[in-house]
């Protein structure tokens, strides 16, 4: 196994993290604009308000996400173990 093999599989990687991580994320900054434009329509200054539907909305997109992602990380998991092999030869 050469040093593109390593190099493609820590790229790999790193977009497999930004992709399991990007609905949470986007949710949660969703859920965050919204509860702040609502704050500042109704000038209600409570942090709750802000942090409550941001860690909701977050759950909720790793619900239905989570699926996916568990997947695509069991997949990546197979093809590292799979190349275990030609690291000790």
């Amino acid at each position: 196994m050469g040093t593109d093999a390593f190099i493609s599989l820590g790229q790999r990687a790193l977009e497999l993290a930004l992709m399991a991580s990007l609905p949470p994320v986007l949710a949660a900054l969703a859920a965050g604009l919204v509860a702040g434009v609502l704050q500042s329509v109704t000038q209600i200054q409570d942090s709750t308000l802000s942090s409550v539907p941001r860690l909701l909305a977050a759950l909720a997109a790793l619900a239905l996400s989570g699926r996916w992602a568990g997947t695509q990380l069991q997949q990546f998991l197979v093809d590292v173990l799979a190349c275990l092999p030609e690291v000790g030869s």
